[in-house]
């Protein structure tokens, strides 16, 4: 019996089961997706370990974007970061200038020698998370775009034709007065309104959100959100206001919540909410198409940037530890898994393969809409006002400029002043980060 057991202590001491096969190499993986989302990535870690047995990815919900980066800075201080991080787009300039925590995703694949093709990638998605000489920074994952949804039914009921969803703001309005005169408790409401009312509508409408092809120029940057574009649509919103034609439902993903219920009958929200919106109002009530556009803006739409999350690899860990984060990767990236992925949740397919098996696979024909982010992301060329957004500080940016909307909503200021404070506040905020990254 004692030799029993000295043999499986030296065998878990050299790394070994006590049946002679080698230990599995852990790898940690902090992630943001709670939920029906945390249940599916938790699945794809699994199914990974299963794929093959020299290592086990431990994937590990941390809490929201915010939490999960807040607490992968602390762990990396006190030298015990996880191998990979899920980290929202908003937190990539910040990444970037984190010198010699991250360990860059062209290089990890390089020395671990395993197959990498940038140009696999959708040019959104790529574009987003690389440097300007075009090497990929970090892993894309859950990559999304803004959407809009509607509720049929709610539709039929105040008359109008549940297969003709506005294309334009001023239909949305129109639109959103017969909902409420019909029962309706609100008729619009937008997810994570920073990201959907300021930073999109001024890519779908061709305007900077700041100098420098909006900071992918350089960090001596300067934010440009108080444009006229921008102040008529947020005044507009504060208006529609007045008679629930336009209703506030919190920060980040909080309003889903009143389109679920059945209280609002339009909603613009992430491309990754679709699955979730879609079981919560039942299949074939839902619709889905691009987000309107202000004719008086611009002629015609010009193309949406993402939102989502990449995943960044923390240096700190024994080198041969990310051969299996590589291996992983791989992983996530065939095209099976991401379309796999991409239809459980509506997430954009990250890869042009994926796309293509989604669309084989007769997925579209079947779900309606459930195409439209990666169209919307497609749809013209990208220009410098919209290829994506590269803000240093941008989480503390986002923070100010839900304050200030914030005001608009409950009437202590107009549009023009919300705006402007916000551009004023957020300045200062991008002097600090140049400031601390020179």
């Amino acid at each position: 019996m004692r030799m029993t057991t000295l043999t499986a202590v030296s065998a878990l001491a050299f790394g070994l089961s006590v049946g002679g096969a080698q230990a599995q190499t852990q790898i940690e993986f902090w992630h943001a997706m709670g939920g029906n989302l945390g249940e599916v990535t938790n699945a794809l870690a699994e199914d990974f370990n299963k794929s093959q047995k020299e290592y086990k990815v431990n994937a590990v919900y941390k809490g929201s974007y915010t939490e999960t980066l807040t607490a992968a800075i602390a762990a990396f201080r006190a030298k015990q970061a996880p191998h990979i991080v899920q980290v929202f787009e908003v937190g990539t300039a910040n990444m970037m200038a984190a010198k010699g925590a991250v360990y860059p995703i062209y290089q990890l694949m390089a020395d671990a020698k395993e197959p990498f093709d940038p140009k696999a990638y959708i040019g959104p998605v790529y574009g987003y998370y690389s440097t300007t000489d075009g090497k990929l920074l970090s892993m894309p994952f859950n990559s999304s775009t803004p959407v809009f949804y509607w509720n049929k039914e709610m539709f039929t009921k105040a008359g109008l034709d549940p297969n003709k969803p506005p294309k334009t703001w001023q239909e949305v309005g129109e639109m959103g007065k017969k909902l409420v005169a019909s029962g309706a408790k609100c008729g619009f409401t937008p997810q994570w309104q920073t990201w959907t009312m300021i930073e999109n509508f001024g890519a779908w409408h061709n305007k900077p959100f700041a100098t420098k092809a909006n900071g992918f120029g350089g960090t001596d940057i300067q934010l440009q959100i108080n444009d006229p574009a921008r102040v008529k649509h947020i005044q507009r919103l504060a208006d529609w206001g007045k008679d629930k034609v336009f209703v506030y439902g919190g920060r980040e993903g909080k309003s889903t919540a009143l389109f679920n219920s059945g209280e609002c009958a339009m909603h613009i929200g992430s491309s990754g909410s679709a699955a979730g919106i879609e079981k919560a109002i039942g299949a074939g009530k839902v619709g889905i198409t691009m987000m309107p556009y202000d004719p008086e803006v611009a002629a015609k739409p010009q193309n949406s940037i993402i939102g989502g999350a990449t995943l960044w690899v923390l240096n700190g860990r024994p080198k041969e530890e990310y051969k299996g984060v590589a291996k992983f990767f791989s992983y996530l990236a065939s095209p099976e898994v991401q379309a796999k992925w991409h239809q459980q949740t509506g997430y954009v397919p990250i890869t042009v393969a994926a796309y293509e098996l989604s669309k084989k696979q007769g997925f579209y024909e079947k779900n309606p809409g459930r195409d439209v982010a990666v169209n919307q992301l497609t749809l013209n060329p990208p220009t410098d006002n919209s290829k994506g957004l590269r803000i240093g500080n941008f989480v503390q940016i986002r923070d100010v400029v839900d304050e200030e909307l914030e005001a608009v909503w409950s009437g202590a200021k107009t549009a023009k002043q919300a705006l402007d404070s916000a551009q004023e506040r957020g300045n200062k905020l991008l002097r600090d980060f140049e400031a601390a990254n020179k």
